[in-house]
């Protein structure tokens, strides 16, 4: 038996985009990842990203909020950065890992200027569509856009 790719997704609080991401990933692609999530800080499970994943079947309510520093002693395959101040931000990480940028859309900056609830999470149910896609298509879209680790450039 192959050994699982071992992923981390990584965002600016690990509350949102990659908790979806995480999570799409042990529901969709469990059996051959091994997955992660982390933030550069530490900004809270967000309660929006809890219920529309739910809404798809994915139970993320258990999740919570980790500084990357915590996952240092894990030797990751990828790291995929899934917003721009991530992916700048973005540590060093030792070895081979590879580090892959696939930036989505962030569903509490867009829920900002929603006037009812319905509308804001219609950027969530959004978001987390597309993360869905992505993860998908795992573990083959990685290598489309992957650059070589030890460094982020």
């Amino acid at each position: 038996m192959a050994q699982k790719l071992k992923l981390l997704f990584l965002c600016t609080g690990n509350s949102c985009r990659s908790q979806m991401a995480e999570g799409w990933a042990r529901h969709l692609k469990g059996d051959v990842i091994e997955p992660h999530s982390a933030g550069i800080a530490t900004h809270g499970l967000n309660p929006s990203a809890v219920k529309v994943m739910a809404e798809a079947g994915v139970d993320i309510s258990g999740h919570r909020s980790k500084h990357v520093s915590e996952l240092r002693d894990l030797a990751f395959d990828y790291v995929v950065t899934v917003c721009g101040h991530a992916n700048e931000n973005c540590p060093v990480f030792p070895g081979t890992t590879r580090v892959v940028h696939v930036g989505f859309d962030d569903p509490p900056a867009l829920a900002k200027t929603a006037t009812s609830e319905e509308e804001a999470l219609g950027h969530y149910r959004r978001v987390r569509d597309e993360i869905r896609a992505f993860v998908e298509r795992l573990p083959e879209a990685l290598a489309e856009s992957s650059r070589a680790g030890p460094s982020k450039s």
